[in-house]
């Protein structure tokens, strides 16, 4: 299941193509939009040998995620419902990590 949200978030990296960058530009916007999907990939690394580290660093990453959402100066309430797409797979991936923990203690 993180697999595929990893490779959701970097869905959302492809509206750079949309720029005009130049080829310069658009790789080095392509690299910045896919920052977080790669710290998640090497979270899910991680989380393969210890389940508690995947848990509790994709709850984090929801719990940031909202929390830049909320800082941001034009925030609107509608926001917050789309800011829950990612959120909440952040959230259901991390706990069934814990739950993996858990069940192998």
């Amino acid at each position: 299941m993180s697999i595929l949200f990893i490779i959701f978030l970097t869905l959302f990296s492809l509206d750079v193509f949309e720029g005009h960058y130049g080829f310069g530009g658009t790789v080095v916007a392509l690299l910045i939009h896919n920052i977080p999907a790669v710290i998640l990939a090497i979270v899910l690394w991680l989380a393969w040998k210890r389940e508690i580290v995947g848990g509790i660093i994709f709850i984090l990453a929801g719990f940031l995620y909202l929390g830049l959402i909320l800082r941001n100066p034009e925030f609107e309430w509608y926001l917050l419902s789309y800011s829950f797409i990612i959120a909440v797979p952040t959230f259901f991936i991390g706990t069934l990590f814990l739950v993996g923990w858990l069940k192998k203690r």
